[in-house]
């Protein structure tokens, strides 16, 4: 059987700026190529196309995560495959993969089998640079702090009260907590800082959330890097940052351009992840898409309970944005570890298994259509191992809720394989549909993230110690109440423990740790034991990567 990167690397490939033109109607002009496969599109020519009506909007979001894998970019590639083959122009529209699952747990990030954007390697690697671009703007504000410190302190900054981290595109739990300037006087003033992942950087969610250069620039200064010993907040815009940080984004903020292995048209740009950050390509992106497609097919990371509901909550909130479907996307190997196998065991057929597995789907499935409002579809990603009896069982337990269900053969039929899917998605495109969100704009901070517990989480209730409620207290009397919440928890439970499978109910959410992000205009929330920045496993991917003797990647995934 042929690896992902063996199956990139043998496609053929049309040039990317022909293929712009041709599949999207893109002058050669206004495509700036990377290469001869990955292209950036010029915001001019984008905004040039106000006027068009939008294509549909599809929402592809999975389960709760396991070690047994779902595939969710996998059929949101498939699925986009599977419309151009019934004949429909669409676009898909996905993030860009940081190199800390790329080298950590996940291996690539770019689809698999026969459902894959390319070229994998670049895509998966540096790319067009737009990860480096937010890192060197992150920490180029955080050397403009240490720096104005350093040479007097005009804003007053309290060195203590400085929250601004710098950032880097790895995981490395060594450098969660650090000090930094020592070595005396000439190297500044000592305090404790850390690193974040790139995908966590308040950068990377303004680059996503933004609507343009213009409002990119100004959402930059409105970051609050610091407090005085007053308490007052310290912008970015004080220190003069702003400009500079800009300048270094001017390139990165254009959407890239790529293609599937079908030569069918893809739009990667910006990778925020949904555990710790909104999880949601670029505004910009998929507003292009959707002047550019009758159908875009975008994702939301991780299970529906953090990328679907930041999505809806965030993203659509701030853009104005409504999907016209969603699809759940399940495994049956998935949905047996949630009810209660291990890893190792969950290829052997175990209806009863999937039969207790089946909660954590259907409590997805009433979050999207009970709550979200939206019409769904489950897509059943198959595997060889999957046997007649256990999908009849879920076939039948997703009807009783009134959701189609569609077995989906994208990964080792390409397109085709999905064909059920494209036309069972249109179908419930053309359904009437109201976008609900979880909570209202003017519910108080702790209300809301209160409403996502209990509604999206089947929490009892939230709890936080006494200098957590107070930060949000004083965040609402600040001006900031009217923001939205990011939660930032464990993927793999909708709990904040990771071990608890399937639809556990009546826990609590206990609040960690509270931060502005009044750029993005989000306040994020971190629960449990989650961190920013994350580590790496005992045998990282990172092992299995090499160039072989043809100058070829090899062992990415």
């Amino acid at each position: 059987m042929l690896s992902d990167i063996d199956i990139a690397q043998r496609a053929s490939l049309r040039r990317i700026a022909e293929l712009a033109e041709d599949r999207l109607g893109i002058p050669v002009d206004h495509v700036e190529p990377y290469g001869h496969y990955k292209a950036k599109i010029d915001l001019g020519y984008l905004e040039s196309l106000a006027d068009r009506p939008d294509g549909k909007l599809i929402l592809v979001t999975a389960i709760s995560p396991t070690p047994a894998g779902e595939g969710k970019t996998t059929t949101t590639v498939g699925l986009g495959d599977a419309l151009c083959h019934i004949g429909k122009k669409a676009v898909i529209c996905l993030r860009e993969p940081s190199l800390g699952p790329v080298f950590g747990m996940k291996g690539g990030a770019a689809g698999g089998g026969y459902a894959q954007v390319v070229p994998m390697e670049d895509i998966n690697l540096h790319f067009t640079g737009d990860f480096a671009a937010i890192a060197l703007a992150n920490n180029l504000l955080a050397a403009l702090i240490d720096n104005h410190v350093h040479h007097g302190n005009e804003l007053g900054i309290d060195v203590r009260r400085i929250t601004w981290k710098r950032v880097m595109d790895m995981n490395d739990r060594a450098l969660r907590d650090i000090t930094v300037a020592l070595g005396g006087p000439g190297n500044g003033y000592p305090r404790e800082d850390g690193f974040d992942i790139v995908v966590a950087s308040e950068v990377m969610a303004i680059f996503c959330l933004a609507s343009g250069l213009a409002d990119l620039r100004e959402r930059l200064g409105r970051i609050v890097v610091a407090y005085t010993r007053d308490q007052k907040p310290v912008l970015a815009s004080q220190l003069m940052a702003h400009g500079a940080m800009t300048a270094l984004l001017k390139d990165a903020i254009k959407p890239n351009l790529v293609q599937t292995l079908e030569n069918n048209p893809a739009i990667l740009h910006g990778g925020p992840f949904a555990n710790i950050a909104h999880g949601c390509n670029s505004v910009i992106a998929t507003r292009a898409a959707l002047k550019l497609g009758d159908y875009v097919v975008t994702e939301a990371g991780f299970g529906a309970d953090l990328g679907a509901e930041k999505f809806i909550d965030i993203k659509c909130r701030k853009a104005g944005l409504k999907p016209d479907a969603v699809v759940i996307v399940a495994t049956i190997r998935a949905l047996k570890y949630h009810g209660g196998v291990a890893v190792k065991d969950v290829s052997a057929e175990n209806v009863a298994a999937l039969d207790a597995g089946m909660v954590n789907l259907e409590r997805h499935i009433r979050n999207v259509q009970e709550v979200f409002g939206l019409p769904a579809v489950v897509a059943i990603n198959h595997r060889s191992h999957d046997t007649e009896a256990e999908l009849a069982l879920l076939t039948r337990r997703c009807e009783a809720l009134g959701t189609p269900v569609v077995v989906a053969r994208h990964w080792a039929e390409g397109g085709q394989g999905a064909a059920d899917l494209a036309r069972e998605v249109v179908r419930l495109c053309e359904q009437p549909s109201t976008v609900r969100y979880v909570y209202d704009d003017d519910h108080p901070l702790w209300d809301k993230m209160r409403a996502i517990a209990q509604r999206i989480y089947g929490a009892a209730d939230i709890d936080a110690d006494s200098k957590i409620r107070q930060r949000i207290r004083d965040l609402e009397q600040a001006g900031y109440g009217h923001f939205p919440i990011c939660v930032a928890k464990t993927q793999y439970s909708f709990s904040t423990d990771a071990a608890l499978r399937g639809a556990p109910s009546g826990h609590i959410v206990t609040i960690r740790e509270v931060r502005l992000a009044a750029g993005a205009e989000f306040i994020v929330l971190i629960c449990g034991d989650i961190m920013t920045m994350p580590g790496l496993p005992k045998v990282p991917s990172s092992q299995a990567i090499d160039v072989n003797e043809a100058g070829q990647i090899v062992g990415l995934f």
